[in-house]
């Protein structure tokens, strides 16, 4: 395969056996097979959706058309989208966009790809809600680090009276979550600020998410190079315990929380009992864990106690 991707169209390079005569179905069950040799987990996944992408086809599209042939142009594609994947970077890196919640995000090297974890956090949120919405009050929503967008934005979605402020140190990162809650229609009733944590945030919240770095620094060189090489550190590193995030926002929350708030934040599957001990000593209530879609702890949700 040619490092241009233009391999299987030309005729030239190492083309894993695609080519322009090669059928949509051959090339799943192809690359399938190539990306399971490289040790890839999600090999027939990530065959479908590079396919689907490089053919401009939609899942039903396939279903009813297996066996056209790919094309010189599609071919070219695909073999590019190969290439880069087998690179061990990403599929949602190489389509530029990944779906959370049901929702489509566009991507950027500044933000992490949305993970179906961190749907958690929005669960976490929504439940702790509840009451609150049952009165049709509208809810302030704050996204402390909020990357793509995809917790506020999420919850925006959910929760048509509510209206949202998204935070983050980056401001590329804060240029990919207004593009994308305007792309998922919740634009007019968000808002983006560049701060660190809450340092920069004026008013309080009834609902504060996040999902901050927390992976300790010497982790991260040991992580999947579509992590360690791709998502960027800043969201990553979370000091040397992986606890330095929260205890920061555990600083911050007295004064961005009001009364009756919320706050559902990410946590690693082994930090359930260290950052629950970390809120607890400094006087929150907190419930949870809630477990992710492997059953791990993957979310909290934090509370003022009822004296403070």
């Amino acid at each position: 395969m040619s490092a241009d991707g233009k391999g299987p169209a030309a005729g030239g390079g190492e083309t894993h056996g695609i080519a322009a005569s090669t059928t949509r179905l051959a090339a799943l069950k192809t690359l399938g097979e190539v990306f399971r040799a490289a040790g890839i987990a999600t090999a027939q996944r990530d065959a479908r959706l590079l396919l689907l992408d490089a053919a401009g086809l939609s899942h039903p599209d396939l279903i009813r058309a297996p066996r056209e042939a790919l094309g010189p142009r599609v071919a070219a594609k695909l073999a590019s989208h190969v290439s880069r994947r087998l690179t061990r970077e990403p599929v949602a890196r190489i389509l530029g966009e990944w779906e959370f919640w049901s929702l489509p995000f566009t991507l950027s090297p500044a933000t992490l790809v949305p993970r179906p974890d961190s749907e958690t956090v929005v669960a976490a949120a929504l439940l702790a809600l509840k009451d609150r919405r049952k009165t049709g009050r509208g809810v302030r929503v704050l996204d402390l680090g909020v990357g793509s967008g995809c917790l506020l934005v999420a919850l925006l979605h959910e929760m048509p009276e509510a209206t949202g402020v998204g935070a983050d140190v980056s401001p590329e990162a804060l240029e990919t979550a207004r593009f994308n809650a305007a792309r998922n229609g919740v634009g007019d009733r968000a808002a983006f600020v560049e701060s660190d944590w809450g340092r920069a945030i004026e008013g309080r919240f009834d609902c504060i998410v996040s999902n901050p770095p927390y992976i300790a620094n010497a982790v991260i060189d040991g992580l999947e190079p579509e992590v360690r090489v791709h998502d960027p550190r800043l969201a990553l590193a979370g000091g040397p315990d992986g606890l330095a995030a929260y205890r920061a926002i555990a600083d911050a929350l007295p004064a961005l929380m009001a009364p009756g708030a919320v706050v559902a934040l990410e946590i690693g599957s082994d930090q359930d009992v260290s950052v629950t001990e970390l809120f607890r000593q400094r006087g929150f209530e907190v419930e949870g864990p809630f477990a992710d879609f492997g059953s791990r702890p993957r979310a909290l949700v934090i509370r003022a106690t009822a004296s403070a």
